[in-house]
C-alpha cells in the first residue's frame, strides 16, 4: 500500500521549522496533526514528534508516519486543548499549532465544512456533539444572528439569521449548498469578492467545535508543558484567532487588573521572550497555495517564569451566549 495522499499543504512550513529550531533530537508536539505535513517535516529534520488530533479521519496519515518513523513518531487521539495531559510526563522542546479547518477537511463534502459542495451540514471535527444543522435549525433568530456576527464577523448577520429562520419554517436546512445558496440570495454576491457564505460558515464551524475555547486552553497548556527555552509556534487564519494569540504572548494583556488604590507593583515578568514578529506568507507560497494568503505565524521562546493560571480575560475572545440579546 502506498502512502495516503492529501491535497493539504502545510502553510508557512519553512518559517515554522525556523521558529522551532534547533530540531535535530528535539521533542516536538504537533498539536493539530491533520494530514501530518508539519510532523513529517519535523521528523525529516531529526525531531521526535508526538502528533495530536481529535479528528478520527487522520488515522491513515498517522499510521503512515508511525510505519516510516517507528522510533520517533507517536500519535495520540484527543483535543489539542489537552495536549499537556495527552503528552504526559515526557520532555517537550517545542509545540506547533495550526488553527482552523484544513484543506483535507474542506475537500470531504460529507464533513460539511465547505459551502462549495453539497453535503450534510455537520462541521464537527471530532464527530461528536451538536452539528451546524442543529444550530441552524434550533437557535432563535437573535441567537443565530449574534453567533454569526461574533464568530463570523458578518455585518449582514441579522439579515442572514432572519432568512434562515424563515426558510426553516418550510423544511429543516440540512445541506451545505442549500445554506450557501440561501445566504447568497439574501445578501447578493459581488464579482471577485469572497463567497457571501464564507463568514457564516466560519462562525458556525467555530461554534460547533468550540474553537476559541480550545485555542485558549491549548496556548496555556503549551505554556505549562514547555520548559525554559521551549518554543511555541502558532499559525492562524483569521483576525479573531490571531488577536487571541497576539495577546497571549503579550503578558500585559492577560494580567489581572491592578487597582489604582493599591501600591505600585513591579513590572510583570514575561513567560515568553523573545516573542518574534508575526510572519506572513510570501508571494511564491500564496501563488502556490492560496490558503496561505490569510495565514499569520506567531512564535515565542519560553522563559523560566512559572506558567500563568489559564485566563481568557484580556485575550479578546469573542463572546456569544445563547439567550442574550
Amino acid at each position: 500500500m502506498g502512502e495516503p495522499q492529501s491535497s493539504h499543504e502545510s502553510v508557512l512550513l519553512s518559517e515554522v521549522l525556523t521558529a522551532l529550531s534547533p530540531l535535530d533530537g528535539a521533542r516536538v508536539v504537533d498539536g493539530t496533526f491533520g494530514a501530518g505535513g508539519y510532523s513529517r517535516a519535523l521528523l525529516e529534520e531529526g525531531a521526535h514528534v508526538t502528533g495530536i488530533d481529535r479528528d478520527p479521519t487522520v488515522a491513515p496519515f498517522a499510521d503512515a508516519l508511525t510505519s516510516e518513523f517507528p522510533d520517533r513518531f507517536v500519535f495520540v487521539a484527543g483535543p489539542f486543548s489537552e495536549l499537556d495531559t495527552l503528552v504526559g510526563e515526557q520532555q517537550v522542546d517545542g509545540v506547533v499549532l495550526d488553527i482552523g479547518v484544513s484543506s483535507m477537511q474542506l475537500d470531504q463534502a460529507e464533513r460539511g465544512f465547505s459551502f462549495m459542495r453539497s453535503g450534510p451540514l455537520d462541521m464537527r471535527m471530532g464527530r461528536e456533539g451538536e452539528t451546524a444543522a442543529d444550530l441552524v435549525n434550533t437557535l432563535s433568530e437573535t441567537d443565530l444572528g449574534n453567533l454569526i456576527f461574533a464568530f463570523g464577523e458578518e455585518r449582514a448577520s441579522r439579515r442572514i439569521a432572519k432568512a434562515i429562520v424563515e426558510a426553516r419554517k418550510s423544511a429543516p436546512i440540512t445541506d451545505t449548498l442549500a445554506l450557501a445558496q440561501l445566504i447568497e440570495k439574501t445578501v447578493g454576491r459581488k464579482p471577485g469578492a469572497p463567497h457571501p457564505a464564507t463568514r457564516t460558515f466560519q462562525g458556525l464551524r467555530i461554534a460547533v467545535n468550540g474553537e476559541f475555547d480550545q485555542l485558549v486552553a491549548a496556548l496555556f497548556a503549551a505554556e505549562r508543558i514547555l520548559p525554559e527555552g521551549g518554543r511555541l509556534a502558532v499559525v492562524t487564519f483569521h483576525s479573531l484567532e490571531d488577536r487571541i494569540v497576539k495577546r497571549f504572548f503579550d503578558q500585559t494583556k492577560t494580567a489581572a487588573p491592578q487597582s489604582r488604590h493599591l501600591p505600585y507593583s513591579a513590572p510583570i515578568e514575561a513567560c515568553w521572550a523573545p516573542v518574534r514578529k508575526p510572519v506572513k506568507a510570501g508571494k511564491d507560497e500564496v501563488g502556490r497555495n492560496p490558503r496561505a494568503r490569510s495565514a499569520t505565524l506567531r512564535s515565542g521562546v519560553r522563559t523560566a517564569i512559572a506558567a500563568r493560571p489559564e485566563r481568557a480575560a484580556g485575550l479578546g475572545v469573542p463572546g456569544f451566549r445563547r439567550g442574550v440579546a
